[in-house]
């Protein structure tokens, strides 16, 4: 079988040129040392993922393409079709983490803002038809309107200000999910 490599002269220029361009010595440095697995269940390793989530961050969506840059005589194209589609579904599968996570934090704010909006209702309902007649009414008036307005901005907290902490992952996801993976020889 012919090999087929993309050589270019100078790798300053490459990396210009591209979107994201790591050099790496071999293809193990995409992966963790102490993962003994064959390329297509490794586990990434930390320091890839930290160098592609720093390179990732003032990037777009769109056409976004990670370059992968290797001497020549470690380039093997079997293993790099096998290594496009591990990392493929690596990214794949951590984006749908973090949007299922995305989404239970949004289901938990409504939830506490919804039970915040109902126990304010039913504290109101009490006030209103009985106007704490009994000593037990007014201490479940004092113990109702508190609860209904901490939840309501509680579940306002979670909505507003703890989904944007999931949003960095999230968008580091997505990018690298519909991110062109290439292999390059320097």
């Amino acid at each position: 079988m012919k090999k087929k490599y993309t050589f270019i002269q100078d790798p300053k220029t490459l990396l210009k040129k591209s979107e994201i361009s790591l050099i790496l010595d071999d293809y193990d440095d995409i992966f963790s040392d102490f993962d003994p697995r064959p390329y297509s269940h490794r586990a990434l390793s930390d320091d890839f993922l930290l160098e592609a989530r720093r390179a990732s961050y003032d990037k777009v969506i769109e056409d976004l393409e990670l370059k992968f840059l290797l001497p020549a005589k470690e380039r093997k194209l079997p293993l790099e079709k096998i290594i496009r589609k591990r990392l493929r579904d690596h990214f794949i599968h951590h984006y749908n983490i973090q949007l299922h996570e995305k989404f239970k934090i949004l289901r938990k704010g409504f939830m506490f803002t919804f039970t915040g909006i109902i126990i304010m209702l039913v504290t109101t309902f009490i006030l209103f038809k009985f106007q704490g007649s009994t000593l037990t009414l007014s201490f479940l008036i004092v113990l109702l309107e508190p609860a209904g307005w901490f939840s309501f901005w509680e579940g306002l907290n979670i909505l507003l200000f703890e989904t944007k902490n999931i949003y960095p992952e999230l968008d580091f996801y997505k990018k690298m999910s519909k991110s062109r993976i290439s292999f390059w020889t320097y």
